[in-house]
Protein backbone atom coordinates (compact mmCIF):
# COMPACT_ATOMS: atom_id res chain seq x y z
CA UNK A 1 0.00 0.00 0.00
CA UNK A 2 1.42 3.41 -0.87
CA UNK A 3 2.47 5.57 1.99
CA UNK A 4 0.37 8.51 0.78
CA UNK A 5 -2.83 6.57 1.12
CA UNK A 6 -2.49 5.88 4.89
CA UNK A 7 -4.88 7.66 7.30
CA UNK A 8 -2.66 9.40 9.74
CA UNK A 9 -5.53 10.52 12.08
CA UNK A 10 -5.78 9.01 15.57
CA UNK A 11 -8.13 6.07 15.94
CA UNK A 12 -11.54 6.77 17.41
CA UNK A 13 -10.53 4.96 20.61
CA UNK A 14 -8.04 7.69 21.39
CA UNK A 15 -10.23 10.65 20.43
CA UNK A 16 -10.84 13.14 23.28
CA UNK A 17 -14.42 14.53 23.94
CA UNK A 18 -16.00 16.54 26.77
CA UNK A 19 -14.79 15.50 30.18
CA UNK A 20 -16.95 13.54 32.61
CA UNK A 21 -17.24 16.53 34.94
CA UNK A 22 -18.46 18.73 32.09
CA UNK A 23 -21.09 16.18 31.15
CA UNK A 24 -22.22 15.92 34.77
CA UNK A 25 -22.59 19.67 35.06
CA UNK A 26 -24.40 19.90 31.74
CA UNK A 27 -26.88 17.11 32.47
CA UNK A 28 -27.44 18.38 36.03
CA UNK A 29 -28.24 21.85 34.74
CA UNK A 30 -30.56 20.37 32.09
CA UNK A 31 -32.34 18.25 34.71
CA UNK A 32 -32.71 21.24 37.02
CA UNK A 33 -34.04 23.34 34.16
CA UNK A 34 -36.59 20.67 33.22
CA UNK A 35 -37.73 20.30 36.83
CA UNK A 36 -38.19 24.05 37.26
CA UNK A 37 -39.96 24.34 33.93
CA UNK A 38 -42.26 21.45 34.76
CA UNK A 39 -43.02 22.88 38.21
CA UNK A 40 -43.76 26.36 36.86
CA UNK A 41 -45.14 25.75 33.37
CA UNK A 42 -46.20 22.05 33.42
CA UNK A 43 -44.23 21.31 30.26
CA UNK A 44 -44.10 17.58 31.01
CA UNK A 45 -47.77 17.23 31.89
CA UNK A 46 -48.90 15.97 28.43
CA UNK A 47 -46.06 13.44 28.35
CA UNK A 48 -46.93 12.30 31.86
CA UNK A 49 -50.57 11.77 30.88
CA UNK A 50 -49.59 9.78 27.81
CA UNK A 51 -47.25 7.54 29.81
CA UNK A 52 -49.89 7.01 32.51
CA UNK A 53 -52.51 6.11 29.88
CA UNK A 54 -50.19 3.64 28.19
CA UNK A 55 -49.12 1.99 31.44
CA UNK A 56 -52.62 1.84 33.00
CA UNK A 57 -53.62 -1.56 31.49
CA UNK A 58 -50.38 -3.10 32.72
CA UNK A 59 -50.90 -1.64 36.17
CA UNK A 60 -54.50 -2.88 36.25
CA UNK A 61 -53.46 -6.41 35.27
CA UNK A 62 -50.70 -6.49 37.90
CA UNK A 63 -53.08 -5.27 40.65
CA UNK A 64 -55.83 -7.79 39.92
CA UNK A 65 -54.30 -10.66 41.98
CA UNK A 66 -53.79 -8.33 44.94
CA UNK A 67 -57.38 -7.07 44.68
CA UNK A 68 -58.74 -10.63 44.44
CA UNK A 69 -56.84 -11.69 47.53
CA UNK A 70 -58.02 -8.58 49.37
CA UNK A 71 -61.68 -9.17 48.42
CA UNK A 72 -61.48 -12.81 49.41
CA UNK A 73 -59.96 -11.93 52.79
CA UNK A 74 -62.63 -9.32 53.46
CA UNK A 75 -65.36 -11.74 52.40
CA UNK A 76 -64.29 -14.44 54.82
CA UNK A 77 -63.74 -11.89 57.58
CA UNK A 78 -67.24 -10.48 57.03
CA UNK A 79 -68.66 -14.01 57.18
CA UNK A 80 -66.92 -14.65 60.49
CA UNK A 81 -68.01 -11.28 61.87
CA UNK A 82 -71.61 -11.78 60.74
CA UNK A 83 -71.68 -15.25 62.29
CA UNK A 84 -70.30 -13.92 65.58
CA UNK A 85 -72.83 -11.08 65.62
CA UNK A 86 -75.64 -13.51 64.84
CA UNK A 87 -74.60 -15.78 67.71
CA UNK A 88 -74.34 -12.83 70.11
CA UNK A 89 -77.74 -11.49 69.00
CA UNK A 90 -79.30 -14.94 69.42
CA UNK A 91 -77.90 -15.24 72.93
CA UNK A 92 -79.03 -11.70 73.79
CA UNK A 93 -82.52 -12.43 72.43
CA UNK A 94 -82.73 -15.59 74.51
CA UNK A 95 -81.62 -13.72 77.62
CA UNK A 96 -84.10 -10.90 76.98
CA UNK A 97 -86.92 -13.38 76.43
CA UNK A 98 -86.05 -15.09 79.72
CA UNK A 99 -85.97 -11.76 81.55
CA UNK A 100 -89.26 -10.69 79.97
CA UNK A 101 -90.89 -13.93 81.10
CA UNK A 102 -89.53 -13.43 84.62
CA UNK A 103 -90.72 -9.82 84.60
CA UNK A 104 -94.23 -10.94 83.60
CA UNK A 105 -94.25 -13.46 86.42
CA UNK A 106 -93.01 -10.90 88.93
CA UNK A 107 -95.60 -8.41 87.72
CA UNK A 108 -98.40 -10.93 88.18
CA UNK A 109 -97.14 -11.84 91.66
CA UNK A 110 -96.89 -8.16 92.54
CA UNK A 111 -100.46 -7.55 91.40
CA UNK A 112 -101.71 -10.50 93.45
CA UNK A 113 -99.85 -9.29 96.53
CA UNK A 114 -101.24 -5.80 96.11
CA UNK A 115 -104.77 -7.11 95.84
CA UNK A 116 -104.14 -9.35 98.85
CA UNK A 117 -102.84 -6.47 100.94
CA UNK A 118 -105.45 -4.06 99.56
CA UNK A 119 -102.81 -1.58 98.39
CA UNK A 120 -103.18 1.13 95.80
CA UNK A 121 -102.74 0.20 92.19
CA UNK A 122 -99.57 1.28 90.47
CA UNK A 123 -99.76 4.74 89.05
CA UNK A 124 -100.10 4.93 85.27
CA UNK A 125 -97.89 7.74 84.02
CA UNK A 126 -98.78 9.25 80.61
CA UNK A 127 -95.78 9.99 78.40
CA UNK A 128 -94.96 11.64 75.11
CA UNK A 129 -91.87 11.61 72.92
CA UNK A 130 -89.81 14.73 72.27
CA UNK A 131 -86.60 15.78 70.55
CA UNK A 132 -83.83 17.94 71.96
CA UNK A 133 -83.40 21.05 69.82
CA UNK A 134 -80.38 22.83 71.31
CA UNK A 135 -78.58 23.77 74.51
CA UNK A 136 -79.45 26.99 76.26
CA UNK A 137 -77.19 30.00 75.90
CA UNK A 138 -76.27 30.15 79.60
CA UNK A 139 -72.78 28.60 79.95
CA UNK A 140 -73.15 28.22 83.73
CA UNK A 141 -76.20 25.96 83.60
CA UNK A 142 -77.01 22.55 82.17
CA UNK A 143 -80.27 23.05 80.31
CA UNK A 144 -81.65 22.04 76.93
CA UNK A 145 -84.74 22.88 74.90
CA UNK A 146 -87.18 20.25 73.58
CA UNK A 147 -89.81 20.56 70.85
CA UNK A 148 -92.85 20.08 73.08
CA UNK A 149 -94.70 22.78 74.98
CA UNK A 150 -98.08 23.89 76.24
CA UNK A 151 -99.75 22.95 72.96
CA UNK A 152 -99.03 19.25 73.70
CA UNK A 153 -99.87 19.37 77.41
CA UNK A 154 -96.37 19.52 78.92
CA UNK A 155 -96.44 20.53 82.58
CA UNK A 156 -93.70 22.15 84.68
CA UNK A 157 -91.88 19.55 86.74
CA UNK A 158 -92.38 16.75 84.21
CA UNK A 159 -89.64 14.10 84.43
CA UNK A 160 -87.52 13.64 81.31
CA UNK A 161 -85.71 10.39 80.50
CA UNK A 162 -84.01 8.68 77.61
CA UNK A 163 -83.58 4.99 76.90
CA UNK A 164 -81.12 4.53 79.78
CA UNK A 165 -82.55 6.55 82.67
CA UNK A 166 -83.57 9.91 84.10
CA UNK A 167 -82.18 12.85 82.13
CA UNK A 168 -83.67 15.81 83.98
CA UNK A 169 -86.85 17.73 84.68
CA UNK A 170 -88.94 20.32 82.84
CA UNK A 171 -88.47 23.68 84.55
CA UNK A 172 -90.08 26.09 82.08
CA UNK A 173 -92.87 25.55 79.59
CA UNK A 174 -93.46 27.80 76.59
CA UNK A 175 -96.21 27.59 73.97
CA UNK A 176 -94.25 25.35 71.59
CA UNK A 177 -91.02 24.41 73.40
CA UNK A 178 -89.94 23.55 76.94
CA UNK A 179 -86.78 24.01 78.96
CA UNK A 180 -85.31 20.91 80.61
CA UNK A 181 -82.82 21.18 83.47
CA UNK A 182 -80.41 18.25 83.37
CA UNK A 183 -79.45 16.22 86.42
CA UNK A 184 -75.91 17.59 86.28
CA UNK A 185 -77.08 21.17 86.89
CA UNK A 186 -75.91 22.48 90.26
CA UNK A 187 -79.46 23.50 91.21
CA UNK A 188 -80.99 20.12 90.43
CA UNK A 189 -81.75 17.53 93.14
CA UNK A 190 -83.50 14.18 92.96
CA UNK A 191 -84.41 11.66 95.71
CA UNK A 192 -82.82 8.28 95.03
CA UNK A 193 -82.83 4.75 96.39
CA UNK A 194 -79.85 2.40 96.59
CA UNK A 195 -81.01 -0.87 95.04
CA UNK A 196 -78.52 -2.94 97.02
CA UNK A 197 -79.18 -1.58 100.50
CA UNK A 198 -82.60 0.10 100.00
CA UNK A 199 -81.17 3.23 101.63
CA UNK A 200 -82.69 6.52 100.55
CA UNK A 201 -80.82 9.72 99.83
CA UNK A 202 -80.75 12.85 97.71
CA UNK A 203 -78.48 13.29 94.70
CA UNK A 204 -77.37 16.75 93.57
CA UNK A 205 -75.97 17.90 90.26
CA UNK A 206 -72.21 18.28 90.02
CA UNK A 207 -71.40 20.04 86.72
CA UNK A 208 -67.63 19.95 87.31
CA UNK A 209 -67.25 16.21 87.89
CA UNK A 210 -64.99 14.61 85.25
CA UNK A 211 -65.32 17.79 83.14
CA UNK A 212 -68.54 16.41 81.70
CA UNK A 213 -70.93 16.67 84.59
CA UNK A 214 -71.97 14.13 87.17
CA UNK A 215 -74.05 13.60 90.29
CA UNK A 216 -73.02 13.72 93.93
CA UNK A 217 -74.85 11.86 96.68
CA UNK A 218 -74.63 14.23 99.64
CA UNK A 219 -75.31 14.11 103.36
CA UNK A 220 -74.51 10.40 103.62
CA UNK A 221 -72.80 9.24 106.78
CA UNK A 222 -69.15 8.33 106.47
CA UNK A 223 -69.82 4.81 107.77
CA UNK A 224 -72.82 4.22 105.50
CA UNK A 225 -72.88 1.06 103.39
CA UNK A 226 -72.19 2.54 99.97
CA UNK A 227 -69.90 0.84 97.47
CA UNK A 228 -68.64 1.52 93.98
CA UNK A 229 -71.01 0.07 91.42
CA UNK A 230 -74.20 0.57 93.45
CA UNK A 231 -77.18 1.41 91.26
CA UNK A 232 -79.36 4.37 92.25
CA UNK A 233 -82.99 4.62 91.17
CA UNK A 234 -85.80 7.07 91.85
CA UNK A 235 -87.46 6.53 95.21
CA UNK A 236 -90.77 8.12 94.21
CA UNK A 237 -91.13 9.93 97.55
CA UNK A 238 -91.10 13.40 96.03
CA UNK A 239 -94.35 12.94 94.15
CA UNK A 240 -92.69 13.91 90.86
CA UNK A 241 -90.58 11.00 89.61
CA UNK A 242 -92.11 7.52 89.30
CA UNK A 243 -90.27 4.99 91.48
CA UNK A 244 -87.77 2.52 90.08
CA UNK A 245 -86.33 4.58 87.20
CA UNK A 246 -82.52 4.38 86.78
CA UNK A 247 -80.70 7.52 87.90
CA UNK A 248 -76.97 6.89 88.34
CA UNK A 249 -74.20 4.50 89.32
CA UNK A 250 -71.72 5.08 92.14
CA UNK A 251 -68.22 5.45 90.70
CA UNK A 252 -66.16 6.73 93.66
CA UNK A 253 -66.56 6.91 97.43
CA UNK A 254 -64.29 9.12 99.53
CA UNK A 255 -64.34 8.82 103.30
CA UNK A 256 -62.37 11.42 105.26
CA UNK A 257 -61.48 11.35 108.90
CA UNK A 258 -62.13 15.08 109.30
CA UNK A 259 -65.71 14.91 107.96
CA UNK A 260 -68.83 13.18 109.21
CA UNK A 261 -70.13 12.74 105.66
CA UNK A 262 -68.71 10.79 102.76
CA UNK A 263 -68.12 12.23 99.29
CA UNK A 264 -69.97 9.96 96.87
CA UNK A 265 -69.60 10.66 93.15
CA UNK A 266 -72.01 9.07 90.70
CA UNK A 267 -72.24 8.71 86.94
CA UNK A 268 -75.66 9.40 85.40
CA UNK A 269 -77.33 6.44 83.74
CA UNK A 270 -78.72 8.62 80.94
CA UNK A 271 -76.62 10.01 78.10
CA UNK A 272 -76.40 13.56 79.42
CA UNK A 273 -74.21 14.87 76.59
CA UNK A 274 -75.41 12.70 73.71
CA UNK A 275 -79.17 12.36 74.18
CA UNK A 276 -81.25 13.32 71.16
CA UNK A 277 -84.70 11.79 71.63
CA UNK A 278 -86.32 11.80 75.06
CA UNK A 279 -89.56 10.89 76.79
CA UNK A 280 -91.60 13.39 78.82
CA UNK A 281 -93.64 11.98 81.71
CA UNK A 282 -96.39 13.78 83.53
CA UNK A 283 -95.51 14.49 87.18
CA UNK A 284 -97.21 12.32 89.79
CA UNK A 285 -98.53 15.31 91.73
CA UNK A 286 -101.82 15.22 89.83
CA UNK A 287 -102.41 11.52 90.60
CA UNK A 288 -101.55 11.48 94.29
CA UNK A 289 -104.13 12.42 96.97
CA UNK A 290 -103.89 15.94 98.31
CA UNK A 291 -101.93 16.49 101.47
CA UNK A 292 -104.04 17.33 104.53
CA UNK A 293 -103.83 20.84 105.80
CA UNK A 294 -101.61 21.22 108.87
CA UNK A 295 -103.41 21.46 112.19
CA UNK A 296 -103.63 24.86 113.81
CA UNK A 297 -101.15 25.41 116.61
CA UNK A 298 -102.54 25.06 120.12
CA UNK A 299 -101.52 28.62 121.03
CA UNK A 300 -103.61 30.00 118.15
CA UNK A 301 -106.60 27.96 119.34
CA UNK A 302 -106.19 29.33 122.87
CA UNK A 303 -106.02 32.90 121.62
CA UNK A 304 -109.20 32.40 119.63
CA UNK A 305 -110.89 30.97 122.77
CA UNK A 306 -109.87 33.96 124.87
CA UNK A 307 -111.27 36.34 122.29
Amino acid sequence: MPLGTLDRRAPSFFRQGPSALSQLVLYSALALFLMVADARFRVAEPLRKVVATVLYPAQWLMLQPVAMVDHATRYFQSLDSAQAQSDAARKQLTLLAQRAHQADQLGQENDRLRRLLDLRERLQVPAQAAQILYDTADPYSRRVMVDRGQDTGVLPGSPVLDGAGILGQVTRVYPFVSEVTLLTDREQAIPVLNNRTSARGVAYGDPVASHGGGIELRFVSANADVQEGDQLTTSGLDGVYPPGLPVARVVRVERRADSAFARIYCEPAAAIQGARHVLLLQPLTGQLPQRPEPDQPETAVRKKGRK
